[in-house]
């Protein structure tokens, strides 16, 4: 079996197993694809995980987010040593008053090859006399209540030992951040002046030095009247945010790192916080934000509603009976700080930390039998992913393939615009490939169009068709419309689609509504703007919806203008570790989302203008744009859509700076056939 697992009584553990349960790491499977019989070192304890590499190399990774024992009971050909991730509890997040100091996250210590840290650390060897390993798994600390959070205790893998301390808790009312791995954030003075953050590389509560392990925390600030900001809490990648004067201006926490020790990096599924522009998880020890709601991890960004990065928590907002956000399980992350001073209100809570251990135990022995794009091994089959133009080159002919192609996205529409439409998406299985070089060109997304200056609003830009061209004919993923721009009174001929999605139309300007694109075979219609307020605003972009979702309600406020569902990718395209498509709560590996209309303004929740059909504002489902708005300080700028999904761009608000659209994301190709 591909994987073993144990400590089936905690719930994170589990959700890791159900990521990479059997059989869908491709290393089970029988003929040229099977691995080499495993002839590393064998031991049990924790998840167990195998997976490849991505190249030759398969690797055992045990996952720990309780404590217990790595136990060794052999040796193989492949040595004695093993790589390990370290990461001690993050500290919880301070209450202070209306700005208490996130918390620090939990040290780090791992020596993975290539890893920055990884200098740091000597080599681990295990032996079978004495063969039992303890592992220990630090708790996160409390979030404090009219008073400081509480610190996180340390993880601790095997003799020597290799420990990495609890993260500070965050600082609290006249009370600066606590040392630890990484140190608290600071918190402020009642009556004016600053607390200093914790330091980091510390034993929590005794000051005594520690391998490095992590950073400071961040001052907190006080400037008179109500303006107070609490400090960031340190992470294992930098310090922790100095509380800037006035007004919103909280500190964002230190950043986290990315340590791909338990599966490749590109895995959005498994142990570890997601980092939101990358869309990739194994990322562990982020700083809490202070409060008023700083984002945590180094999510710098000090609008409100921003992503947080490796699980750390956010700031609270200064509102009554709010509690900062918790860190993340399984990350050792810090705790969000409290923003406020009354009712029940108090601190977010650190992050258990974890301990990986991880050996070689084999060599894949397949081969491909054709050339181009990246080349991947899952459940018996040799895939073939193209992210940019290139060749299929096949030697011979190849029976039995399957592919799925998919378009350019199209970019939203400015100023209130409309949301762009998703590539299209076109499949086929049980075709054949013959002999030679076969051009494959993948279609860009429709670039944005910059109306942050007061221009006229326009419509967006239309996506790239990509092109396939294979023996039995030329396969062609049609683009996504563009989203209508603001001042548009009609649909615009650039939302439509001949095969994708149509663009949204536009918003708030016209007597009224203006239609969506039509959309084609391989997508669907965009939504129809709204003309009546409040909140009006642009529809929502078609998407390639195979199914099983019903479509959103698209129009503008107050139907939310949210962008179309996309589509799962078939199973075959589905690896864990790794491949195309983005989350959603139902799976991962979605692509081809509607991107969200931009609105004037939005009464509602944070659910206006969101990609990909989804309620949530601050997520990029599908991989879909969201729609700007002016209901946040300040507004909230449109996004892109990720590269490689196929969706559409966000169509621009109606705030002076935050006008424009976002782009479409880029198409690719996908072929698959029989490894053996």
């Amino acid at each position: 079996m591909g994987i073993k697992a144990f400590n089936h009584g905690d719930d994170f553990v589990n959700k890791f197993v159900r990521a990479v349960v059997s059989d869908s790491t491709g290393l089970d499977a029988v003929g040229p694809n099977a691995p080499i019989p495993p002839s590393g070192i064998q031991a049990t304890g924790g998840v167990i995980s195998d997976y490849s590499d991505g190249g030759s190399n398969i690797y055992r990774a045990h996952v720990f987010t309780s404590s217990g024992t790595f136990d060794v009971s052999s040796v193989g050909t492949y040595g004695n040593t093993v790589e390990f991730l370290v990461v001690g509890g993050g500290g919880g997040g301070g209450f202070g008053g209306n700005a208490g100091g996130g918390g620090g996250a939990g040290g780090l210590r791992t020596n993975l090859t290539g890893h920055p840290k990884a200098p740091n650390e000597s080599p681990f060897t295990v032996s079978t006399s004495p063969g039992e390993y303890t592992v220990t798994v630090g708790g996160g600390g409390n979030g404090g209540r009219a008073a400081p959070g509480g610190n996180g205790t340390p993880s601790v893998f095997g003799p020597g030992p290799v420990t990495s301390y609890g993260g500070g808790g965050g600082g609290g009312p006249n009370a600066g951040g606590n040392p630890g791995g990484s140190g608290g954030g600071g918190g402020t003075f009642p009556n004016g002046g600053a607390k200093a953050g914790g330091d980091g590389n510390k034993q929590t509560g005794s000051g005594t030095a520690a391998p490095t392990q992590g950073n400071p925390g961040g001052t907190g600030n006080h400037v008179g009247g109500s303006w107070e900001g609490g400090g960031g809490g340190g992470g294992a990648g930098g310090a922790g945010g100095n509380a800037s004067p006035g007004p919103g201006k909280a500190s964002y926490g230190g950043a986290g790192l990315q340590v791909a020790i338990a599966g490749p990096a590109a895995n959005t599924t498994g142990v570890g916080g997601l980092n939101p522009p990358t869309n990739q998880r194994q990322w562990f020890a982020g700083g809490g934000g202070g409060a008023p709601r700083g984002v945590g991890g180094a999510g710098q960004d000090d609008n409100v509603g921003t992503a947080n990065r490796a699980g750390a928590g956010e700031g609270a907002p200064g509102s009554n009976d709010t509690i900062g956000g918790h860190g993340e399980a399984g990350t050792g992350s810090g705790g969000g700080g409290n923003g406020w001073g009354g009712g029940y209100a108090r601190g977010g809570g650190g992050a258990s930390g974890i301990v990986i251990v991880r050996y070689q135990i084999g060599e894949l022995t397949a081969q491909a039998k054709a050339s181009g794009g990246a080349v991947s091994f899952y459940n018996g089959k040799t895939i073939h992913t193209f992210t940019s133009s290139g060749t299929f080159n096949a030697p011979a002919s190849i029976s039995n393939c399957e592919y799925v192609c998919a378009g350019g996205g199209g970019a939203g529409g400015t100023r209130t615009g409309g949301g762009g439409g998703a590539g299209g998406v076109t499949t086929a299985t049980g075709i054949t490939i013959g002999s030679g070089p076969w051009p494959i060109v993948v279609g860009a997304g429709g670039a944005n169009v910059d109306n942050d200056s007061n221009n006229p609003a326009a419509p967006g830009n239309i996506g790239n068709n990509t092109v396939a061209s294979f023996p039995s004919g030329t396969v062609t993923a049609g683009y996504g419309g563009a989203g209508a721009g603001g001042g548009d009174t009609a649909p615009n001929p650039v939302q439509d689609a001949p095969l994708g999605s149509g663009g949204g139309g536009a918003g708030g300007t016209t007597s009224s509504p203006v239609a969506g694109g039509s959309g084609g075979p391989q997508g669907a219609d965009g939504f129809q703007g709204s003309n009546s307020g409040p909140g009006y605003g642009g529809g929502g972009g078609g998407g390639w919806n195979p199914g099983p979702f019903p479509q959103p309600e698209g129009r503008g406020a107050p139907a939310y203008g949210r962008g179309a569902f996309g589509g799962q990718l078939p199973a075959t395209f589905r690896d864990p570790n790794g491949g195309i498509g983005f989350p959603f709560p139902s799976g991962p590996h979605y692509v081809a989302g509607g991107g969200g209309g931009g609105n004037e303004f939005d009464p509602s929740p944070d659910a206006y203008g969101a990609g990909g059909g989804w309620t949530d504002w601050n997520t990029p489902m599908m991989g879909a744009g969201r729609g700007g708005d002016s209901k946040h300080p300040g507004g909230k700028a449109a996004t892109n859509a990720l590269a490689n999904s196929a969706s559409g761009g966000g169509g621009g608000g109606h705030d002076s700076g935050n006008r424009s659209g976002g782009s479409g994301g880029s198409g690719f190709v996908i072929i698959a056939y029989p490894s053996t």
